[in-house]
């Protein structure tokens, strides 16, 4: 099985795996995930919710995480 690198996503990784070229507008993809998770603002974003609000499938993220 290969385990991901790591299991939190940050806005330059949405960066990476979507295409948004834009800091802020990663930053507000990530409030739009804990809001739906009914995370608090400074909450870190697991793989998992990423991949759950996105509907990506873990092997293909995992992939972009160094």
């Amino acid at each position: 099985m290969n385990l991901p690198n790591r299991m939190v996503i940050y806005p330059k990784d949405i960066m990476l795996i979507t295409g948004i070229q834009d800091a802020r507008t990663a930053r507000k993809f990530l409030d739009k995930i804990r809001k739906k998770f009914k995370k608090s603002k400074g909450s870190w974003v697991s793989l998992d919710e990423f991949c759950e609000f996105t509907g990506f499938k873990e092997e293909r993220v995992s992939r972009y995480l160094l």
